[in-house]
């Protein structure tokens, strides 16, 4: 679940600051600091949903902008996925919003 954690920020943050003909973002990027999987494997441990979906929605609010929006067909899809993740109460809820959101978002690279 870290690893997903930490492929959805990773593809939010490439969305949102990635240009074309420059270097790529990678997971040890400074940038991806507070979304590295460490941390999140401790907040998982401690079972802080509302801290994950914290992180979770500031990497992909970047990334909505990077798309234009939610005036655009993609930001309006991604806020919807994102709102699923959001309404999550549970650890045990996590999984298929989480795997929708990376999908979707390594979909529109």
């Amino acid at each position: 679940m870290e690893l997903q954690l930490e492929t959805v920020a990773l593809f939010s943050l490439k969305l949102a600051y990635e240009t074309e003909g420059s270097s790529p973002i990678l997971r040890d990027d400074l940038v991806m600091g507070d979304y590295q999987r460490d941390v999140f494997e401790l907040l998982v441990r401690r079972g802080e949903i509302g801290a994950i979906q914290q992180k979770v929605d500031e990497c992909v609010g970047l990334a909505l902008d990077a798309i234009g929006g939610v005036d655009k067909p993609l930001g309006r899809e991604l806020r919807r996925l994102a709102a699923e993740f959001s309404s999550i109460q549970t650890m045990e809820q996590i999984d298929a919003p989480l795997i929708a959101l990376k999908d979707y978002l390594k979909d529109i690279q």
